[in-house]
């Protein structure tokens, strides 16, 4: 909890949040904040548990992997099992058409949806709250109901075999759509109406001014995109036929079934370290954007 010192009528608060200080003086509530901090610690370690031991796992030598009972921490680091693993499997190959994938979609990501919400929440042309209906109504129709009409199209326009199809699939999301339009509405929009009145088209307005104010919300958008497309399989695995473009969730799967299994879990590593970085650095960006477009929860 954050604490901070404020005078109020001659008393001193240091806690802020649910549970005041006067609150938390009484025996049942400091028992209930306990119990809740013993719980959501406990949740953490089972989410958290499986990675770590992935991760841990993979610098153990193969006799240590193979013991009985298996070991958490590796009594002995063999560091030169990531290096030889990342030289035979060439995964600088993989991680380059993964980041193309990755950058892509971001792209996509922040400049369609965004212009979606900038054009449901500050232009809102004739017909916007029936565009706004279907976006809303399409979160509630499952992902496999798309897929044989989507696959249609790409093969249709001739995009097999390239990351077309991730990228601009990445471009329609209707989360990050509504997140945007609740975002922008709370820009005032005298300053789109003053940047117009300077000659400013509406194209200009959401790039120069609309974007620029947007940081927050652009910051979640990319990292709730990489994510996305860093552990997208199902579509890369479709479209990609070619193993010279494979993703590195494609090629793990690919070859895991012919290499050991200490092998696959070094691979495993390599896959898991780059979205697990992004997270911790910039997960304070997820909680901003998502609180000031009005998303809780």
């Amino acid at each position: 909890m954050k604490l901070f010192k404020k005078k109020e009528k001659g008393f001193e608060s240091k806690r802020v949040g649910v549970i005041s200080d006067i609150d938390y003086k009484q025996k049942s509530v400091k028992i209930v904040y306990w119990l809740i901090f013993v719980f959501a610690v406990l949740v953490a370690f089972v989410c958290i548990a499986p990675p770590l031991w992935v991760i841990l796992s993979s610098f153990k030598d193969t006799k240590e992997f193979y013991q009985i009972p298996p070991t958490l921490f590796p009594k002995t680091w063999d560091f030169s099992k990531l290096t030889n693993a990342w030289k035979t499997l060439d995964f600088l190959k993989y991680y380059k058409n993964t980041f193309i994938i990755t950058i892509g979609s971001i792209l996509s990501a922040i400049i369609f949806n965004g212009l979606a919400g900038y054009v449901l929440s500050k232009l809102k042309p004739k017909g916007w709250t029936v565009v706004f209906a279907v976006i809303m109504g399409s979160m509630m129709i499952p992902a496999q109901v798309s897929m044989v009409p989507t696959y249609i199209n790409i093969v249709n326009l001739h995009m097999l075999n390239t990351y077309w199809p991730m990228i601009l699939m990445a471009g329609y999301n209707a989360f990050l759509t509504i997140v945007f339009k609740s975002f922008f509405d709370g820009i005032p929009s005298a300053l789109i109406e003053a940047a117009q009145i300077d000659g400013c088209t509406r194209l200009g307005v959401f790039f120069r001014i609309v974007l620029p104010l947007s940081k927050a919300v652009m910051f979640t958008a990319a990292i709730l995109s990489f994510n996305a497309a860093w552990g997208d399989f199902f579509w890369p695995l479709l479209v990609l036929k070619d193993r010279s473009v494979y993703t590195i969730m494609v090629e793990v799967y690919t070859v895991q079934q012919n290499i050991a299994q200490d092998q696959a879990l070094i691979i495993l590593t390599f896959a898991i370290i780059p979205p697990a970085i992004m997270f911790v650095f910039f997960q304070k960006y997820i909680m901003q954007g998502m609180t000031m477009s009005g998303i809780k929860g």
